[in-house]
C-alpha cells in the first residue's frame, strides 16, 4: 500500500478512497513501521493547511479507520491532548445540535453548514495500540463527527445545506479579519 501525505479530493470517481468505508486497523498493525509511516504522513499533510484541524486516512488515499487532530484544535487548558485516534467510535453524543459551519480538506474552498451534536465521546486506540475515551464539546464534537463521517465514506456535502464555493484568497483574507478581530479585543 503506498502511502502520500498529499490530501485527495472529492471526485466523480465511484472508486475514490473518500467514498469508501475504511477498514479498521489489526491488531499486528500496532506498532509496525506501517502504521508509523501513515501517522506521519497524516501529520505532515495536515500541517501544511493553515486552516486545517484534523485529517482522516482516506483523505490520504488510505481506506483505514484512523484520523489526526492538530494539537490547536484543543482549549489551551486542557490536560491531555490526544493526537491520534485510530478504530474511533463515537460512543455517546449529546441530543442537543447546532448549525456549524464547515468545510472540508479534500472539499477545497467549499463551505456550508451541518448539523452536529455540541457533545460527543469518543473511544479509540492511540498508536501504541492502548485504549482511550475522549470526550469533546464544540469543535472537537464536531471534528470527532467529521472524521468518522470521512471513516464510513460521508462527505460533509452529503447532508451540508446552503454550500458555497470561494476562492483561496477569499478565505484566507477572511480568516486574516477574524484573527484581527481576536487580536483587537
Amino acid at each position: 500500500m503506498k502511502i502520500t501525505d498529499t490530501i485527495i479530493q472529492v471526485d466523480d470517481d465511484t472508486t475514490n478512497p473518500l467514498r469508501a468505508h475504511a477498514r479498521e486497523i489489526t491488531k499486528e498493525e500496532f506498532n509496525s513501521v506501517f502504521l508509523r509511516d501513515v501517522i506521519t504522513s497524516m501529520k505532515q499533510a495536515l500541517a501544511r493547511e493553515d486552516d486545517g484541524v484534523a485529517i482522516a486516512a482516506p483523505q490520504i488515499a488510505l481506506p483505514l479507520r484512523m484520523f489526526v487532530v492538530a494539537e490547536s484544535s484543543y482549549e489551551d487548558d486542557a490536560k491531555h491532548k490526544p493526537l491520534v485516534f485510530i478504530n474511533p467510535k463515537i460512543i455517546k453524543r449529546s441530543r442537543k445540535t447546532a448549525v456549524m459551519q464547515e468545510g472540508c480538506l479534500s472539499v477545497r474552498w467549499v463551505y456550508g453548514k451541518t448539523r452536529r451534536s455540541i457533545a460527543a465521546t469518543v473511544e479509540a486506540y492511540d498508536e501504541d495500540g492502548r485504549k482511550f475515551t475522549y470526550g469533546g464539546q464544540g469543535l472537537l464534537a464536531h471534528i470527532f463527527q467529521h472524521e468518522i463521517d470521512h471513516l464510513d465514506g460521508i462527505l460533509f456535502i452529503d447532508h451540508g445545506f446552503d454550500l458555497e464555493e470561494f476562492t483561496e484568497e477569499e478565505v484566507m483574507e477572511a480568516a486574516r479579519k477574524v484573527k484581527e478581530e481576536e487580536e483587537n479585543k
